[in-house]
């Protein structure tokens, strides 16, 4: 079985801004981590905070075309987990625990979703992942 890799708002930004410093690893990461005939590629996870903060982000920085892209290119690629309200009140119980204003609630989501389905890589440009143990997915 191939292994999952959670996908943060990091990498799939950096994936369609030109002028992202991470744009190179990103588009090349992101190729790989989607090649079907790449069976050490991984297996893309990503959430619905994710998804929506992805969304907001490059709707405005990058435009309408680029959430397009996102949204109808990339995203159904991945497999989404969508936070119900059982994750949610974790989630929240952890980023007010934590009590860290560096750290937000969308990564605190994804790193309960990544223990939860014991995802140890993560395609990001986030130091905070390496901060709780996880890999970082490179090409």
């Amino acid at each position: 079985m191939t292994a999952e890799v959670f996908v943060d708002t990091s990498a799939l930004f950096a994936t369609l801004d030109r002028d992202d410093a991470n744009g190179t690893a990103a588009v090349a990461g992101m190729q790989r981590l989607l090649d079907p005939d790449d069976p050490s590629a991984g297996h893309p996870v990503t959430h619905g905070s994710v998804v929506a903060e992805t969304a907001a982000l490059v709707q405005r920085r990058l435009g309408m075309e680029a959430v397009r892209v996102v949204l109808q290119g990339i995203v159904p690629l991945m497999e989404v987990v969508w936070v119900d309200e059982q994750l949610h009140a974790r989630t929240t119980e952890a980023f007010l625990a934590a009590n860290r204003r560096s750290v937000s609630l969308v990564d605190w989501t994804s790193f309960l979703v990544m223990r939860d389905r014991a995802i140890d890589v993560a395609f990001a440009f986030d130091d905070d992942f390496v901060a709780q143990g996880f890999e970082l997915y490179t090409a």
